[in-house]
């Protein structure tokens, strides 16, 4: 928990509904049941990245499989989503993926925007909040040796993919954290 967190009396482990995702909760509690049962192996650089993938996948499914009332396409849904939390950068593993897109800005949890052939759009992809975008932000800059805290508010970093990665939390930004991928 950060100091800005202690500060307005939140836990980072409680996330409220986003807007426009009822899965929220089931997704926080899920991703948090995963990486509590794979702890260390999810990050020793001598796992073979498609095996844990594998893993990853068979674990999010064996949880949901004790989850009742969810249709088989928002099973699958939630299967993606929580893995590119887990294993990748959340809402934004899609976006990072696509050849066309150039930079991605993210203005805050609920408002990501990409450029492509110069210009920019915004998109439907969301974090669920504040602490959610915190957290791909921090794996992010964790991968380069690099942290982001209050003493340390801004990151310019090059990602191991070569694309440079900015971001800026409080007390530097007073709009909330702010990323952007080019």
């Amino acid at each position: 928990m950060d100091l800005q967190e202690r500060l307005a009396g939140h836990s980072a482990a409680v996330v409220p509904d986003g807007p426009g995702d009822p899965f929220a909760e089931l997704k926080n509690r899920l991703h948090l049941a995963v990486i509590g049962e794979l702890g260390p192996q999810l990050f020793n650089a001598e796992t073979n990245p498609l095996k844990l993938r594998e893993r990853v996948l068979a674990d999010i499914r064996a949880q949901l499989d004790r989850e009742e009332g969810l249709a088989r396409a928002d099973r699958e849904r939630l299967v993606g989503e929580i893995a590119d939390d887990t294993l990748g950068h959340g809402p934004l593993e899609r976006l990072l993926a696509d050849e066309t897109v150039t930079e991605v800005m993210v203005n805050g949890p609920h408002d990501i925007w990409i450029e492509r052939q110069g210009r920019l759009h915004e998109t439907a992809a969301r974090f669920t909040d504040e602490s959610h975008l915190r957290r791909i932000i921090n794996k992010m800059v964790a991968t380069v040796g690099r942290r982001i805290d209050e003493s340390s508010p801004m990151v310019d970093a090059r990602l191991p993919d070569g694309s440079r990665v900015n971001a800026i939390i409080a007390p530097l930004s007073l709009s909330g954290p702010l990323l952007t991928i080019r």
